[in-house]
């Protein structure tokens, strides 16, 4: 079994904490030379206390894309001190000749009043030199405020904001501080790949520029992963996005294309039980119509062509799952898209 090295303090400090994840790494070393810090990533979660265990057992799901440090801090009403608890672990045991890799864990009990110098707390903790991300999955937005000082890498997940006006608001203030790894943006990722495939194409991809209509459903808190997929569409096509509209429950809008007007509509969908899309229809002018649908394993694929044949297929392994959506977002923070900032911008007019 792995080993483990374990340390923990009440009422402690931050220079304490320090000390302890340096006597923790040099007993590891002590036991085996073949242990070897990982050294790729610091990653900083600020999280309601009551919910610490879930957000624990979320980060421990996303496999080979663990950070190197994890800061883990559970926001508690009225606490006033630090308490900590810190472990060194690796994950396998050493082979004769070959490496094991370590990553520490720190686990940090903090007030409110932590949150606006929450910075202080934790740049002696982080791995210097190393790119660090920070992620509050239940708000706390001093916290990341805090954070930006010694942050390069935002984790959001638009979908949490209840307002998708004030999601993209944040996220473009964001942007403008640190690279942002958004979630709904993520959740996104098959069907546009998807879509982007279906008309590479030579024979179709002129069909890109007779584009009339596209319709996205989602889940019903998932409206921001469809604008920020109609932004996509406009960057990358070159259209003038107009606003959306609320009309019989749905979102409505237009697009101004260089061959005419693109119909928008965002419509809910209340069977649809995980987060994102659930279906995606573009038509263009010439009568072709291409359909994604999610299903079992993938994503279901329907084309009928100007002349009236159809065909189905199935694209297998759309889908990563919850857990695969957060491990992506964490493996995106070494990485840079640059589709999301125009995206991002394009979704901000059509909510302005």
């Amino acid at each position: 079994m792995p080993d483990e090295g374990i340390w923990s303090a009440q009422a402690t400090t931050p220079s304490d904490i320090e000390e302890a994840l340096r006597e923790l790494l040099k007993q590891q070393h002590a036991k085996s030379e073949a242990y070897v810090p990982a050294r790729v990533l610091n990653m900083v979660a600020v999280v309601d206390r009551d919910w610490r265990g879930e957000i624990y057992n979320r980060l421990e799901g996303v496999g080979r894309y663990h950070a190197s440090r994890t800061i883990l801090c559970a926001v508690e009403p009225g606490r006033e001190t630090i308490d900590a608890w810190v472990t060194v672990s690796a994950e396998t045991d050493p082979r004769p000749g070959e490496l094991s890799l370590t990553h520490e864990r720190v686990v940090l009990d903090i007030g409110p009043r932590h949150l606006k110098a929450l910075d202080s707390i934790v740049d002696p903790l982080v791995v210097t030199d190393l790119a660090t991300l920070c992620w509050a999955p239940h708000g706390h937005a001093e916290a990341i405020d805090a954070l930006l000082r010694i942050s390069q890498v935002v984790l959001v997940d638009s979908i949490n904001e209840p307002d998708p006006r004030a999601a993209v608001r944040r996220a473009h203030q964001l942007v403008q501080e640190a690279y942002v790894v958004d979630l709904a943006w993520l959740r996104s990722t098959p069907w546009r790949e998807r879509i982007a495939s279906t008309f590479d194409p030579p024979q179709w991809r002129e069909e890109l520029g007779r584009l009339k209509a596209v319709s996205v459903r989602h889940r019903p808190d998932s409206g921001i992963a469809g604008v920020l997929f109609f932004g996509w569409l406009s960057a990358g096509l070159g259209w003038q996005p107009g606003s959306l509209v609320q009309r019989n429950g749905e979102l409505f809008g237009r697009a101004s294309a260089r061959r005419g007007d693109v119909e928008l509509l965002l419509q809910p969908n209340e069977k649809q039980n995980a987060p994102g899309l659930s279906g995606i229809t573009v038509e263009t002018a010439s009568g072709m119509t291409i359909s994604l649908e999610r299903g079992t394993g993938g994503l279901t694929a329907h084309r009928r062509t100007r002349d009236g044949t159809e065909s189905s297929w199935t694209v297998l392994g759309a889908s990563r799952g919850e857990a695969g959506i957060l491990g992506e977002g964490i493996r995106q923070a070494l990485l840079r898209d640059p589709t999301y900032g125009p995206a991002l911008e394009c979704a901000e007019a059509m909510l302005a």
